[in-house]
């Protein structure tokens, strides 16, 4: 049976993650900061004996670390970093701390630590974990807002993140492939979830099905790409 961990599965795409692997008969360890105040993936374990939850702060680096040792010894197909925050919301909520002439250094500084600083850290305490697995994956939820090519301006902490963040997945391809190590960077779509707002277009269901149907598929030759839920790659 294979297993995958997941951050960040209280909800939205994380839950829905979790649902959706659970279903598909893998053992999930899913993890995010109070599973015991989720109702949903109680109902899930209740539901999946493959289903375990662990407390797990991704910008607290000690918690990853007792975690990792938790764990030691257990093999972990595919570790999927999905926990971010996208920080103070300039449109829905007029909140101007991610804009040019209004930034506030600090939750840039936060923004950095959860959306890219945390996934290296999963990866640098969990890689003993992948290399030991059959499917040895290491992937990341980033967005389009992350592709430098593509950009729009504003929004600065958050966009820069993911673009950081797609840096960091391309150059762990780089560095882990004599582990026989792949990686991958994914864009969801613009999901209607708590972060994605009610205007968004698409649901979650169709959209992590596609990124995991990539999952999947992912051989050394594409190891480091940025891919949208869809198939497609994404410039950089």
């Amino acid at each position: 049976m294979p297993v995958v961990l997941i951050t960040g599965t209280n909800r939205g795409l994380g839950l829905e993650f979790t649902r959706q692997y659970c279903a598909a008969g893998w053992q999930v360890i899913a993890t995010c900061r109070d599973p015991e105040a989720s109702p949903e993936l109680a109902a899930l374990q209740r539901e999946h004996a493959g289903l375990e939850l662990h407390a797990l702060n991704v910008a607290d680096f000690a918690t990853i670390d007792q975690l990792a040792a938790t764990l030691a010894g257990r093999p972990i197909d595919v570790l999927l970093n999905n926990a971010g925050v996208f920080g103070p919301q300039p449109i829905a909520d007029r909140d101007p701390r991610q804009m040019f002439g209004s930034m506030d250094y600090d939750i840039w500084a936060e923004v950095l630590r959860v959306n890219l600083m945390a996934p290296m850290k999963m990866a640098e305490a969990f890689v003993t974990h992948v290399a030991a697995s059959e499917q040895k994956k290491i992937v990341a939820i980033s967005s389009g807002e992350g592709s430098i090519e593509r950009t729009k301006g504003a929004i600065y902490a958050y966009r820069t993140s993911k673009a950081a963040l797609n840096m960091l997945m391309r150059n762990l391809g780089r560095d882990l492939a004599g582990r026989g190590i792949v990686t991958a960077a994914f864009c969801p779509g613009w999901i209607r979830t708590r972060m994605g707002g009610v205007h968004a277009p698409l649901e979650a269901p169709p959209s992590i099905q596609g990124v995991r149907g990539i999952i999947d598929r992912l051989t050394p030759e594409t190891t480091g790409q940025f891919w949208l839920w869809s198939g497609e790659t994404l410039p950089w």
